[in-house]
């Protein structure tokens, strides 16, 4: 009788304790990037735009332009609702973006304009006139600053490996000017409150592999640099500091400019005081992509978080879980690049080149 009454004792305490998690309920918030790819207007600006215009080699139209602000729209309103059903992400960084127009229009789509998204966005040096930016929801996001932070790089640097000072790069179409600094894209640093909680978003989209990986390599190093200098930045005036970095990188995440420039770590384990972890990293390893190039795939898409964000309780806003947003409508089907992410082609107007990446914030909720 003694066995069975342990045994009844046992089920009855493991019932009550199943039951108190389960009543556990948590704040949730997707934080998303995506390559917006080419996302240009029709209407000739001081960059260049050429291309991308009615009459250009893209013969992109109005109804191309609306067509692909509708494309947008969908993946962004879609990613990150498999655990979070309720909401799109709370936070998006994008890059390849034209202007704030560009923006404009994006939150102003069916899909999107209830969710009454706010813009962060510069003006960027890159030849191309290519930008990166901060969307937000303004019911749960309040930036208190933000600016954009030169990336100082020169031609002359290229194949060099051992410069520490701070770089720029350039996108494959863009030139060095007669100074011989390459023109690209600024980092972005936002600062804001989530729900009552500060958080620093940092937006990249390093150089790209124009003339080849290991030549263009130094200016993405130069790149993880300025990242970290600038984390470094915050830490000094709030050493746990919640932050997060994002972008379309043009790097792995076992390459030197993630690895060594902003000292990313594989393991949560491994992250330290003023740490940074990559939950994508591990995903790499497992197979995963974002892209694809010659059948090869990698992920350059990539969000990273502070120490502050993975402590192992959830009595303020941590680090949950992250993911690839790939579903089967982003992913050509047929033909020579099946199973590359959809994107744009002169008779079809696709996506992007690239799949959308996302992690979830969570909060316990007292």
């Amino acid at each position: 009788m003694r066995i069975k009454s342990l045994i009844a004792l046992f089920f009855a305490l493991f019932a009550i304790s199943a039951a108190n998690a389960q009543a556990k309920k948590y704040n949730i918030h997707t934080v998303a990037f995506y390559n917006f790819e080419n996302l240009f207007d029709t209407i000739n600006g001081s960059n260049n735009d050429e291309e991308w215009l009615p009459n250009g080699a893209q013969n992109w139209t109005p109804k191309k332009y609306k067509q692909k602000l509708h494309n947008l729209a969908k993946v962004l309103s879609e990613i990150g609702t498999g655990e979070n059903p309720n909401n799109s992400p709370t936070l998006i960084g994008g890059c390849e973006i034209e202007n704030r127009g560009v923006l404009e229009d994006l939150v102003k789509e069916p899909l999107l304009i209830n969710k009454d998204y706010g813009i962060v966005h510069f003006d960027s040096p890159d030849k191309r006139g290519i930008d990166v930016a901060l969307l937000y929801q303004k019911k749960h996001f309040k930036p208190t600053s933000f600016k954009n932070i030169p990336l100082l790089i020169y031609r002359s640097q290229e194949g060099k490996t051992d410069k520490k000072d701070n770089e720029e790069t350039t996108d494959d179409k863009a030139e060095a000017g007669k100074d011989d600094r390459v023109y690209t894209r600024d980092q972005l640093l936002v600062t804001g409150f989530l729900d009552g909680e500060e958080v620093s978003i940092i937006v990249n989209h390093w150089p790209s592999r124009s003339g080849g990986e290991k030549k263009s390599a130094p200016f993405r190093e130069a790149a993880g640099r300025l990242n970290r200098q600038i984390m470094d930045s915050i830490f000094k005036i709030n050493p746990n500091a919640k932050i997060i970095t994002m972008g379309d990188l043009n790097d792995g995440s076992y390459n030197k400019s993630v690895k060594e420039g902003i000292g990313a770590k594989r393991k949560k384990e491994d992250v330290k005081q003023f740490g940074i972890y990559n939950p994508f990293e591990e995903m790499f390893y497992k197979g995963n992509a974002t892209l694809f190039y010659r059948d090869a795939g990698d992920i350059f898409d990539q969000i990273m978080v502070s120490e502050a964000l993975i402590k192992p309780d959830y009595s303020s806003f941590r680090y949950w879980k992250a993911g690839i947003f790939n579903k089967p409508y982003l992913i050509t089907t047929t033909g020579q690049y099946k199973g590359y992410p959809l994107r744009h082609s002169m008779t079809e107007i696709g996506y992007s080149d690239h799949f959308p990446v996302y992690i979830y914030l969570i909060k316990e909720v007292k």
